[in-house]
């Protein structure tokens, strides 16, 4: 029974030497495929690798070339800029100084402009009383009134027959003119009791003043002023004058503080005007300033 086992196995042992073999064979045969694959695959793998590598340097290569060129771009368009920076910003600056200049002249232009209207109206006011007084002298006043009509128009509110505003005016004028002041005085009086509400009143009033002021009488000179700016206050070019004659009329009485006020008070409300120039003469003969000097704190 062993033997017959012996004999079977040394029987089969070549046909299963045999079929070892051919399978070691297959095997061998498909490890020699498989290589062949992976050769191919990597030598693919190395030709796609040294492609993508062609690539990224083409890549890098352009974007470099980019930079490049943006950065002398950027330069480019900054000395640009600045070119025409400079190119602009000096005609602009010199515009600007024009600008102001034109501005400060225009400034002075306006300025004297209004100081010719100022002066312009002043001498309009004064080239109408000078007319109304070469017209009185021209022509002699109406006759006056008899004993009873005088009497009785100056005690009444409403004036003699045949005495008008401008006649009366006239006549005043002229008494002045040739210093009948007493009679002067009372004419322009008699004006502003009759004919208050017209618009040589203001005009009236002051000549009150300047009669007392010839006259010496500084303090009647001084109420007379003060009435006219009490009572006009819109009349610019007589109130400037007022305040002037106001201001000598204080000085004749030493009252030398008192009258830099009013020459002060001149100069700020009417700066433009003939009156205001004298007044500034007036504090500057009197060693003063203009404007006032600032009030000095007390200590505590």
């Amino acid at each position: 029974m062993r033997l017959t086992r012996i004999l079977f196995a040394a029987t089969l042992l070549p046909a299963l030497t045999f079929a070892q073999k051919k399978e070691v064979q297959e095997m061998q045969r498909d490890v020699l495929l498989m290589q062949d694959q992976v050769r191919s695959l990597q030598r693919t793998v190395d030709e796609k690798m040294a492609a993508l590598t062609v690539l990224v340097q083409q890549t890098l290569d352009t974007a470099n070339k980019a930079n490049t060129a943006v950065a002398l771009l950027e330069r480019q368009l900054d000395d640009r800029m600045k070119g025409q920076e400079k190119s602009v910003a000096a005609p602009v600056a010199g515009l600007g100084s024009k600008v102001d200049a034109l501005a400060d002249e225009f400034r002075f232009v306006r300025e004297t402009i209004n100081e010719m209207n100022a002066k312009m109206s002043k001498m309009s006011t004064q080239l109408a009383d000078v007319t109304q007084t070469v017209q009185t002298l021209q022509a002699p006043p109406p006759p006056p009134p008899d004993a009873s009509s005088s009497g009785a128009g100056s005690g009444s509110s409403t004036p003699p027959p045949g005495v008008t505003a401008d006649s009366l005016y006239r006549a005043a004028l002229q008494d002045k003119s040739t210093s009948k002041y007493d009679l002067a005085l009372a004419q322009f009086q008699d004006f502003l009791k009759w004919y208050d509400n017209t618009d040589l009143a203001p005009n009236a009033q002051f000549h009150i003043g300047d009669i007392h002021y010839s006259q010496g009488s500084y303090e009647k000179a001084i109420e007379a002023f003060n009435l006219q700016l009490e009572k006009y206050p819109e009349n610019a070019n007589k109130n400037a004058d007022a305040l002037f004659m106001k201001g000598r009329s204080l000085m004749q009485l030493g009252r030398r503080t008192d009258a830099a006020t009013e020459y002060r008070t001149l100069i700020q409300k009417y700066p433009r005007t003939e009156p205001a120039d004298k007044a500034r003469a007036e504090l500057k003969n009197m060693g003063l300033s203009a404007t006032p000097p600032a009030p000095s704190r007390k200590k505590r």
